[in-house]
């Protein structure tokens, strides 16, 4: 098959004009989490273009590359973080979540994506379960009866009373199931909306998709969380919000923000200037006094909320004192280590020492040795793989012919023993005499005594 230069370049303008179709451009006022790295939050303590709230004393934790709304431990807290701004694009657009969820064997919680009027919008944080009339729409994600994850989607014109409903999840337009907790990765759940459709993608295959919904713009975009008495915590990374239309409704906006950045800017860079000072007036003040600022570095500092240090210099002191602590605890840390690993060598050397080389007389044991286990190894197989039962019946009917053979030689073998080795007559006839002259002996002697004896008359 020959493909000519004039079709090559038709395919490649046609990729082209593909490609620029599909193009998405990321609404920064409505999006954290896009800038390369991940980085929301330049001071640990806002996200640009968005507001971050709990209820009850609870403030969610906003770290530099995600908003915690809900943490591990204690349970039953709230947190949401909604939009400063508007969406104002009337043709598609996706809203991009990516979340984790993480607890205990059997925790619970859930977690809502919000597009809502303006009215509803930064109120105190809330469930489907515990709000009462929205307009817009809400995406659902916890473990709906019981299953290991539910994802469902309602939409609310302002009339029904959410929390007044027996079962609200009978309302649900649309829902799929989808193990989101405890996945060790982040799960990406995307809300794609469209001129005649509305589709909820998670990981990256379709949940539902439905023709039936058409979102106004002009709605504002949040996210809560609420976690139960055993928690799950639910922590938000990025959420982007991108469309396909480069002409929208927030330019005017824009010299506003860059106003807010520009100044935002200028702060940093004063709060640089001055963070440089103290750290130059700091390294003076170790270069003339070392000997009683060791002395002054403490061993350990209790918590403390961030809330309750103030001033930036306290802020630095703290943080200063922190970093020192813990520069001290890696570097026992290390010396320990490297302790604990010479003390190993120097056993292993010692150990290696006691060690006496084998020689040509424990080889020649060895060898006899294996030759011995191979002997009994063939007997055993040997024993177990032949049948003795011809050779002991060998055996008995031998012992048979021995008893048989003994048994008829005896008599002229004892006969023999007898008529050889046994007394004559002639040996029985001198000593019946040698007894009839002992006892005739005996008798004269006996009767000699007795007439010799002296005779007692009465």
């Amino acid at each position: 098959m020959h493909i000519t230069s004039q079709s090559l370049r038709s395919i490649a303008w046609a990729a082209l004009a593909i490609s620029t179709a599909r193009a998405q451009y990321v609404i920064d006022n409505l999006s954290f989490g896009q800038k390369l790295g991940g980085y929301i939050s330049p001071d640990l303590r806002s996200v640009p273009h968005f507001d971050v709230k709990g209820i009850d004393d609870y403030v969610p934790q906003i770290l530099s590359d995600r908003v915690i709304l809900t943490p591990p431990y204690p349970g039953s807290k709230r947190g949401a973080i909604w939009a400063q701004e508007a969406m104002h694009h009337s043709g598609a657009w996706t809203a991009s979540v990516d979340f984790r969820a993480s607890g205990m064997e059997r925790g619970a919680g859930n977690l809502q994506i919000w597009y809502v009027k303006e009215s509803q919008a930064h109120e105190t944080p809330a469930s489907l379960y515990t709000v009462s009339k929205f307009d817009g729409l809400v995406l659902v994600i916890d473990q709906y009866e019981g299953r290991g994850g539910s994802v469902r989607g309602f939409l609310n014109d302002g009339t029904i009373d959410m929390a007044a409903q027996h079962d609200p999840d009978t309302l649900a337009f649309g829902k799929c199931d989808y193990a989101y907790r405890n996945r060790g990765e982040l799960t990406p759940i995307k809300l794609h909306h469209a001129e005649g459709f509305l589709e909820v993608i998670i990981d990256g295959a379709t949940c539902f998709k439905t023709d039936k919904i058409k979102l106004p713009e002009g709605y504002y975009f949040g996210i809560s969380a609420s976690s139960a008495e055993n928690p799950d915590s639910f922590e938000i990374h990025r959420f982007i919000v991108s469309t396909s239309n480069t002409n929208t409704r927030d330019e005017p906006n824009r010299n506003r923000y860059a106003n807010a950045d520009q100044h935002q800017q200028q702060q940093n860079l004063a709060s640089q200037k001055g963070h440089e000072q103290q750290t130059h007036k700091n390294q003076q003040q170790q270069n003339y006094g070392s000997s009683t600022s060791q002395s002054d570095i403490p061993k350990m500092l209790e918590d403390v909320l961030a809330g309750n240090i103030r001033s930036q210099q306290d802020q630095f002191a703290d943080l200063h004192n922190r970093i020192q602590i813990i520069n001290n605890r890696v570097f026992e840390i290390a010396e320990l280590v490297e302790r604990i690993h010479k003390d190993n060598a120097d056993r292993w050397n010692e150990l290696m020492h006691r060690v006496v080389p084998i020689d040509d007389r424990g080889a020649a044991t060895i060898r006899n040795v294996e030759k011995v286990e191979r002997t009994t190894m063939q007997i055993l197989r040997d024993l177990e793989s032949k049948d003795f039962k011809d050779m002991m019946n060998q055996i008995h009917r031998a012992l048979e012919n021995n008893q048989e053979g003994v048994m008829r030689s005896l008599p002229t073998v004892m006969g023999a023993v007898v008529s050889s080795h046994g007394p004559s007559m002639t040996t029985f006839f001198f000593i019946a005499v040698a007894v009839q002259i002992m006892i005739t002996g005996a008798y004269i002697v006996y009767k000699k005594r007795k007439g010799g004896a002296p005779k007692k008359y009465l």
